[in-house]
């Protein structure tokens, strides 16, 4: 991240000349929360050769048994960040090691093996995420924004903004330190919520980043008394939180962006090469909307209206089209990139886009053509007009999800047979303790009904 730290040799002694003293081995586990060992630097060398091991039973979803040898961590020196709220500890994105190979459930291991079957074909894939969060009174019972002006549309808010300026200029000011290049920031659709929009980059690299970025956000939250959630849907009447995906592919041999075709007779920027990666990703959308909205309250945003401001602007139909949020798949105004909308601030971002990449990849090597774009408001299409276009809908709930990743060879594909196994499982058994929790609003409805 700190790209004047990328040559391992030499790294240690820059981080001593920086007054580093401890490092953080750090990996994201299936849900895509960091997890790590920290380890004084005069220990750098043993860490980078994967010292510090990890109990994989004692983390969700790893497929790994206590009797199990341990997992280990082997650091990405080029992904190195220098925390900038305590220059005396560096963070280091890292892939799972086990007896002495990569670890095939590694969820940064996963879109590694995606990224490189993309360089097989000759092409990078880059990667961009709108990062959407609340930000809130960190105070039981009363989670509030900290702004308290009360509008009915409180989107791009001025005030609101500047309320907020104390977190968010810590958090933009440690981005761009790391050399993210935060490009745009605004108040949201919902009250107390923000979107920080900082630039594309290799799909690994912004995993990390967007991984690392939940952790200094929660941080610069806190020095105000406040909490960032990235919970998909926090609130029923306040808009949700995506992490849209931005795809594209550009050619390993000069750089230039695969997507973009300015004489796109269908009128939207994007190159025949760009429409057979949206069409793989149509195919297997069902699949990889259990990875890109993962949780239970994923699918409460991921409905036609219930915010603040009428339609939720999120997703409900497999379809594509052009500069349109009412599709799944948007290409925007400019052309030459995809972006996939279902995706929530709660995915694990190696995961999500390692599925999409995977299937978009086998439209390329199919030469799937998607249809011609759709153009309407999608929320008010008859049903009958849906039916005659081909579009279904996406999962309803994390339970219909969950058939969906089973039932696509591509989750093992992608996954690999164990981390398929042990995802699912432990997601069917979240969506099993919702459907037996017996809710506030149950409780009120029927304690004394008859």
């Amino acid at each position: 991240m700190d790209t004047f730290l990328q040559d391992r040799d030499t790294l240690k002694q820059d981080l001593a000349a920086r007054g580093v003293r401890y490092l953080m081995a750090s990996y994201a586990d299936m849900h895509g929360a960091s997890k790590t060992k920290m380890v004084p630097l005069a220990h750098y060398e043993g860490m980078m050769a994967g010292s510090e091991l990890f109990t994989g039973a004692a983390l969700d979803g790893v497929p790994q048994e206590v009797s199990d040898e341990e997992v280990s961590a082997h650091p990405d020196a080029a992904s190195c960040a220098v925390l900038p709220w305590n220059p005396t500890i560096a963070w280091f994105a890292s892939d799972l090691w086990l007896a002495g190979r990569p670890f095939e459930a590694c969820s940064r291991g996963i879109l590694k093996r995606q990224t490189a079957a993309a360089a097989r074909l000759g092409y990078r894939f880059n990667l961009g995420i709108e990062a959407e969060f609340y930000v809130l009174s960190d105070s039981r019972g009363s989670e509030a924004p900290l702004s308290q002006r009360s509008l009915a549309k409180p989107c791009y808010d001025a005030a609101t903004l500047l309320d907020n300026m104390g977190w968010l200029d810590g958090l933009v000011s440690a981005m761009n330190g790391l050399g993210w290049d935060v490009y745009s920031f605004d108040q949201e659709d919902g009250p107390g919520q923000f979107e920080i929009d900082f630039n594309y980059a290799d799909a690994v690299v912004t995993s990390d980043r967007f991984v690392f970025l939940r952790t200094m956000a929660s941080h610069f939250a806190r020095q105000h008394g406040a909490f960032a959630s990235f919970m998909p849907k926090p609130f029923a009447d306040r808009t949700g939180s995506g992490a849209h995906l931005n795809m594209s592919l550009a050619s390993l041999a000069g750089g230039a962006n695969a997507f973009a075709d300015p004489d796109d007779r269908r009128g939207c920027g994007l190159s025949a090469l760009g429409y057979a990666f949206i069409a793989g990703v149509l195919r297997h959308l069902p699949a990889i909307c259990a990875f890109a909205a993962p949780t239970v309250n994923s699918y409460k945003r991921l409905v036609k209206q219930g915010s603040m401001s009428g339609f939720t602007w999120a997703p409900i139909f497999a379809c594509y089209g052009n500069n349109n949020r009412t599709n799944a798949l948007r290409i925007p105004l400019a052309g030459g990139r995809v972006e996939l909308r279902c995706a929530d601030s709660a995915c694990n971002p190696y995961l999500a886009a390692a599925m999409a990449l995977a299937a978009g990849l086998e439209g390329i090597r199919e030469g799937l053509d998607p249809g011609e774009p759709n153009r309407d408001n999608m929320y008010q299409i008859a049903e009958v007009e849906l039916a005659r276009r081909g579009i279904g809908m996406l999962p309803r709930d994390l339970g219909q999800a969950i058939d969906a990743a089973e039932a696509d060879p591509l989750t093992v594909q992608v996954m690999g047979a164990d981390m398929a196994r042990a995802w699912i499982g432990h997601k069917r058994e979240e969506w099993n303790a919702y459907g037996a929790h017996v809710s506030d609003w149950e409780t009120a409805r029927y304690l004394r009904f008859f």
